[in-house]
């Protein structure tokens, strides 16, 4: 009985041993043919499976003038970014030497921070404590001159060009990737604006820019150049300061409004972004892309402009002025700016507000060039007139003053004064009359007065007013309040010094 027993337990051991024995057997043939026979196809689909995943950027809405007309639209545009890969310093500064090349053929710009400058070797700023800080943030000697921390650069770079130029752009280019970073999953951005022409040869010429990649991208478009640039106002790129402070919503690469409607309306103009993958060999060749999500546009903003008076109404402001300050009404006088605002009195709706000098709000999309910048200062170009300035009203108050003179009862449409030409009390104002013939206007009413603007007859309206009073009557006009108007920056009053 035992030896049956003995002999059943050793079968199945025999068994179970035979079926190890099999397993194993299939095993090493399945691994044999994974690494052996098939191991080079197996490579070559490997290679060409290193995914990147990047950001889709969504178009931002349109901004429409009250009849549909787009002010503010978008065209397609293309990205220049550059992945790590495993190829050699040398390889990847070859690289990019090339891409800068193509880059400069065309007529592209590409960032360019590197505060050295060659032939003569100087450095951009002349800020000592700038310069301290950035030459210890590169751990570059204090003392360390622009030609020294050049060759530090390039010796760190590993560049072996000896042409001080091509040095300067394949550093520049290190210098930002150094700067912001980058890995085989997130990208660098060299070029936030790429022409077609760059971005087909590069397209084209992939196997030979190691990491490269040409991203197509929504570009912010002003289709009617400078025309109501303070009402639509400008995007740019994203702040370190607003990225950090809304990292669920953005990414680096967004731009984002910051001033005018593009501003105020930012949520609603901004899209969501979507998921774009990039297949990439271990050299760094794109072998393919698609889209994992798609990106969603932002909601368009209509507003209340008529771009047909818009128009009309910056021609005529523009022309006037030069007109004025050139002598073509009377004498020459120092006119270099104004606003314009035109209204339906009925609904208070705004069908144009023009301010004078204006600028192209196109040019702040991909970064503003310091020169075009500093020019726009000098002028106050980027000042909205019409909103954010407090100025005298001039005559226009006469109205005003007629007004509370007759609702307060202090004259009536009968109630004359006599314009001798010259007001008697406080600074002694005259009238304009007086400065144009020599004398007033003699003794008028409310209606002659308004009908012939004297200052006289309102000078001394005011006074039996009392400024208090008046004051009153100016706020219920609005005087001197803001109106709400939905753009940023709108002034209220001007501050008067005491004394």
């Amino acid at each position: 009985m035992d030896d049956i027993e003995e002999k059943k337990s050793r079968a199945k051991f025999n068994i179970l041993s035979l079926l190890v024995y099999v397993v194993g057997a299939i095993l090493l043939i399945q691994l044999f043919n994974l690494q052996i026979i098939k191991g080079q196809e197996y490579r070559e689909q490997s290679n060409t499976r290193l995914t990147r995943e990047s950001v889709l950027q969504a178009a931002r809405g349109n901004i429409l003038d009250r009849t549909g007309n787009p002010i503010v639209s978008n065209t397609m545009g293309f990205r220049l970014d550059l992945y790590k890969t495993k190829v050699d310093s040398n390889t990847l500064n070859e690289s990019i030497l090339k891409i800068v090349h193509i880059l400069e053929q065309n007529g592209d710009n590409y960032k360019d921070n590197l505060p050295i400058t060659v032939e003569p070797f100087a450095f951009t700023s002349q800020d000592e404590e700038y310069l301290k800080n950035w030459k210890k943030n590169n751990r570059l000697k204090e003392d360390a001159s622009a030609e020294t921390c050049f060759y530090e650069l390039k010796e760190r770079y590993g560049i072996q060009s000896e042409n001080i130029s091509d040095i300067r752009k394949i550093m520049t280019i290190r210098y930002e990737i150094a700067q912001n970073g980058y890995s085989n999953t997130r990208a660098v951005t060299l070029c936030d604006s790429v022409s077609r022409e760059s971005a087909m040869q590069i397209s084209e010429r992939n196997s030979e820019f190691a990491g490269a990649d040409i991203a197509t991208v929504p570009v912010v478009y002003y289709n009617n150049g400078s025309m109501a640039s303070h009402i639509v106002g400008t995007v740019r790129k994203i702040s370190s300061e607003e990225l950090a402070a809304n990292q669920d919503e953005y990414d680096m690469n967004d731009i984002i409004g910051k001033t005018g409607i593009q501003y105020v309306f930012e949520k609603w103009l901004k899209g969501t972004n979507g998921i774009r993958q990039i297949d990439m060999d271990i050299e760094g060749t794109v072998t393919g892309e698609y889209i994992e999500e798609e990106a969603i546009a932002g909601c368009d903003v209509v507003l209340t402009i008529d771009s047909n008076i818009q128009k009309v109404a910056e021609k005529a402001l523009k022309d006037n002025i030069i007109k004025i300050s050139t002598g073509g009404f009377y004498e020459k006088s120092n006119a270099n700016a104004g606003a314009v605002v035109v209204m339906n009195v009925k609904t208070g709706e705004i069908l144009a507000m023009a301010s004078y000098p204006d600028y192209e709000p196109q040019l702040f999309v991909n970064g503003i060039s310091n020169e075009k910048y500093q020019e726009y200062n000098k002028v106050s170009a980027l000042f909205n007139r019409a909103i954010s300035g407090a100025y005298a009203p001039g005559s226009i108050f006469k109205m005003v003053t007629a007004i509370a003179g007759l609702e307060t009862g202090v004259i009536n449409k009968n109630t004359t004064i006599n314009d001798t030409g010259v007001y008697p009390h406080a600074h002694k104002p005259v009238c304009w009359y007086y400065t144009e013939y020599g004398r007033g206007h003699g003794v008028i009413n409310v209606v002659q007065a308004i009908k012939y603007s004297c200052n006289y007859f309102f000078y001394e309206v005011g006074n039996r007013i009392g400024i208090d009073t008046l004051e009153k009557y100016a706020k219920y006009f609005g005087l001197g309040e803001k109106t709400g108007v939905e753009l940023p920056s709108e002034a209220s009053r001007k501050k008067c010094k005491q004394n």
